[in-house]
């Protein structure tokens, strides 16, 4: 028995197994997720907004209207950068500008029916890329534990 944990060898070597086994565990679910995301961006269309756009737009889809600083805060962007993507939404016209009826120095952006339809078409795309490949690599047992490992993912990630 080890003197100051109270613990014995044998508890202390399979305390070590299990941290390196949630290591590998860790290290493979970010690897298949980061992986899976670069795909699927690759396989987007080469007209749809990049990365960084298509992040706000989606900001403000789930947020809803926000100000400028709570977008730039969401997204952890700097504000020169938030003004470049905001400059390059408004020129395809996806989003609305509005006053803010608190502040009239502050604006007000959300979503417009153009943006959540350019938003809507790009995740159809991913999903019908995705769709394909797990149809063609997948077998019918391992699509299962696919859903079952996705339903596990999301409660991981809404801890």
């Amino acid at each position: 028995m080890h003197a100051e944990t109270g613990r014995t060898l044998d508890e202390i070597a399979s305390r070590l197994t299990a941290d390196a086994e949630l290591a590998d565990l860790a290290r493979r679910v970010r690897e298949g997720v980061g992986r899976l995301n670069w795909r699927m961006r690759a396989e987007a269309d080469k007209t749809s907004p990049g990365p960084a756009l298509l992040a706000v737009l989606s900001r403000l889809y789930r947020a809803g209207t926000q100000t400028p600083t709570e977008l730039a805060e969401a997204e952890r962007l700097q504000p020169q950068s938030l003004t470049r993507i905001l400059a390059a939404l408004t020129i395809r016209g996806l989003i609305e500008r509005e006053p803010d009826p608190d502040d009239g120095r502050r604006s007000r952006i959300s979503i417009n029916d153009d943006g959540l339809a350019v938003l809507r078409e790009y995740s159809a795309q991913r999903e019908r890329w995705l769709a394909a490949a797990v149809e063609s690599t997948l077998s019918p047992t391992e699509r299962q534990l696919l859903r079952l490992a996705a339903d596990l993912l999301i409660r991981v990630a809404d801890a």
